[in-house]
């Protein structure tokens, strides 16, 4: 069993927890993920780690109430425990396999929409913690959904706030903040966008215009976790890869994003999944059972 230690709530329905998992916050990296269940017959719920302190041995996850398994998370409180707390999973960031020393030549840019604030602050924090200053775009619809201001201004290089009704900090979309900051005559040698497949879809749009390398993370379209249910099946530059083990972070110019979102609603039904399983033969990767 895995005991929650703390527990917040950041913005409505968006909650923060610390978790006793010793042997998950010695070994994972900025970029990994965890996979959670609330009890024995729980949903399996993939979840990109926000933060982790190797010395208490715990791990922190943000997560957003958006279906049953959620709200069963949310119902925990500090003392309870989840049942699995599997992990780490997935590939690290690519920058953590860096030398320390070409990063600090570099200008790097993160993008971060929504909840995507949480596996953003991880990244950020690791190339504060090794000397990178990066600037940093935190995106929300309201100034009530904003999660993680403080943390991320303790870290970033540059932090710039944005909200899509203009109640809090700049007014609009992430991708305007992009745009003006390169009109200020900010150059970037990388961008990296985590949030919502749509946000993360129209900043590589805008950043191949710019000339600007940009990775994502496919975290969103995670179901099972371990490559066996098939619905993060993405095609990337060309060729078929799956978020949860040949990721979750990929060459976002080459995701091919209108798919991916496409699947994603198909994949909730069990008449899409079947579907899919039939269009896509052999590369479908099924295996959990759900497709026949």
């Amino acid at each position: 069993m895995y005991k929650i230690v703390k527990k917040s709530e950041l913005a409505a329905n968006i909650y923060l927890m610390d978790v006793e998992a010793e042997r998950v916050a010695k070994r994972c990296m900025p970029g990994q993920f965890v996979i959670v269940r609330t009890d024995a017959e729980g949903e399996r719920i993939p979840l990109t780690i926000c933060d982790y302190d190797r010395r208490k041995g715990t791990v922190t996850i943000v997560f957003q109430c958006v279906g049953a398994g959620t709200k069963m998370m949310a119902q925990l409180n500090e003392g309870d425990a989840f049942r699995d707390f599997a992990g780490p999973l997935g590939r690290p960031s690519e920058l953590v396999d860096e030398d320390i020393e070409s990063l600090k030549q570099k200008k790097i840019l993160f993008v971060a929409g929504g909840v995507g604030a949480a596996p953003v602050y991880p990244q950020v924090k690791w190339l504060h913690e090794n000397g990178i200053a990066a600037d940093v775009i935190v995106g929300s619809k309201t100034r009530n959904l904003l999660i993680l201001e403080k943390e991320m201004e303790a870290v970033a290089g540059n932090l710039y706030v944005t909200t899509d009704d203009g109640s809090y900090g700049r007014s609009g979309m992430v991708t305007q903040t992009i745009k003006d900051l390169v009109a200020e005559g900010k150059q970037y040698d990388v961008c990296i966008a985590i949030g919502p497949m749509i946000m993360m879809k129209f900043v590589c749009l805008l950043t191949k215009e710019l000339g600007i390398p940009t990775v994502v993370s496919l975290n969103p379209i995670m179901v099972d976790g371990t490559g066996m249910c098939g619905a993060c099946r993405v095609t990337v530059n060309g060729e078929v890869k799956f978020a949860c083990v040949d990721g979750p972070e990929f060459d976002g110019h080459g995701v091919n994003f209108d798919e991916a979102m496409r699947r994603q609603q198909i994949y909730k039904t069990a008449e899409g999944r079947a579907m899919l399983k039939l269009e896509e033969g052999d590369t479908h990767h099924g295996g959990c059972g759900q497709c026949g």
